[in-house]
């Protein structure tokens, strides 16, 4: 018996019935309509950060400062300010649409304070666009700025984090995916990366800073040790360049050429630039998108929903906030003076209060005294008239 003689119910299952196609149909449809990616890199000026995206694309995505007229066009705003950069990638027939905000004038000022701002404003800001875009009637052409993930690049000091690093990280943890980057790699020795890395971890730790952890547990076992070996090298320590050097047994690889040798760009022994790059592209990609879509736009869009009725636009946060310090140091001295000058009015009472009294007295002294005098010249002319009225 052939099997199109098969009766439908025992052909059926051994054809099954197409379910395990449902991934290839996946597959297709994500390959056609391609992926989005926002990145944000954030850091003090000069710590490689647009080298950095050139290097990890392969491409330049982000055209270098020029040096010589940095001092020309240089602002005397001293504001935080937002720059998108966009681009398409290929590779392989499969397109992925990249934006790269960057954050220029972070952490570049003598005065830093509320200079997070900025960036914690366009993050919920990319959050609740995309809120309101899903509450309308027609939701085709959603716009979808939402921040995937956000590089926060460490200047390479050989310390420990700064006060300023500390508060913008845990700001930024609470909102996007925030990975920790330590800058410039190739400025440390290998004990001292080592000593810094640790010091990191351990502030991180102890101010519950909340970084993006990838999954770890995998059913392959392989997948599983890489995940491990990828999470125990953050913060990862990079090194940037478009550059392409010649090491001493004649590979041409993408580093930075010292007279001590040779530091490559994909080289494990020297940076973790590989690690991170598997993070963001090769293999924890997808799990930055739907982390930002499960867990940190849920997180906001729970907390609006539990503080303002459906449609109703977002409470406008206070414009002055940066100066909530100053306004609260003024209020104090204002306060201060307030008090100041009512305790000399109350001593300039007691002062009049005394005067009065010593007056009140001194008058009634005065009084006293007159009646004495009243009486002693009432008697003085009751003598002086006494001794005529006898000679009568």
């Amino acid at each position: 018996m052939t099997l199109d003689t098969l009766p439908p119910s025992e052909a059926v299952p051994a054809l099954g019935t197409g379910i395990a196609n449902l991934p290839n149909q996946r597959h297709k449809i994500v390959a056609k309509n391609g992926a989005n990616f926002t990145l944000m890199v954030c850091g003090e000026s000069g710590v490689g950060k647009t080298t950095f995206v050139n290097t990890l694309f392969t491409t330049t995505i982000k055209e270098p400062k020029n040096l010589n007229k940095r001092r020309i066009t240089k602002t005397s705003s001293k504001t935080v300010q937002i720059q998108i950069t966009r681009a398409e990638l290929e590779e392989k027939m499969f397109k992925v649409k990249l934006t790269i905000i960057d954050t220029p004038g972070f952490g570049d000022y003598v005065n830093n304070r509320h200079s997070w701002i900025p960036i914690v404003d366009f993050i919920d800001d990319q959050h609740e666009n995309y809120m309101r875009q899903e509450q309308q009637p027609c939701r085709k052409g959603v716009i979808d700025m939402r921040v995937h993930c956000c590089l926060y690049f460490i200047k390479p000091t050989g310390h420990t984090l700064s006060p300023l690093d500390v508060e913008v990280m845990k700001r930024l943890g609470s909102r996007v995916n925030l990975i920790p980057v330590i800058a410039k790699a190739d400025t440390l020795t290998p004990s001292d990366l080592a000593k810094f890395k640790q010091n990191v971890k351990e502030v991180i730790a102890a101010q519950n800073i909340q970084c993006y952890s990838a999954p770890i547990e995998s059913d392959d076992e392989s997948t599983m040790k890489r995940n491990i070996n990828i999470m125990a090298a953050m913060p990862f320590a990079v090194i940037g360049s478009t550059q392409d050097v010649m090491t001493q047994d004649g590979r041409k690889v993408k580093g930075r050429e010292y007279s001590w040798g040779v530091a490559e760009v994909e080289n494990d022994e020297h940076c973790d630039f590989k690690k991170l790059r598997s993070v963001l592209i090769r293999t924890h990609m997808l799990d930055l998108i739907t982390t930002t879509e499960e867990t940190h736009y849920e997180n906001y869009r729970q907390m609006q929903m539990e503080t303002r009725k459906f449609g109703d636009p977002r409470v406008e946060k206070d414009e002055n906030a940066k100066f909530a310090e100053e306004e609260e140091a003024l209020r104090m001295s204002f306060t201060e003076k307030v008090k100041a000058e009512e305790a000399r009015f109350r001593h300039w009472e007691q002062q009049l209060l005394s005067e009065r009294d010593r007056l009140h007295k001194e008058l009634e002294s005065q009084n006293e005294r007159i009646k004495e005098l009243q009486y002693e010249l009432e008697t003085y002319y009751n003598q002086r008239d006494s001794p005529r009225s006898i000679r009568k």
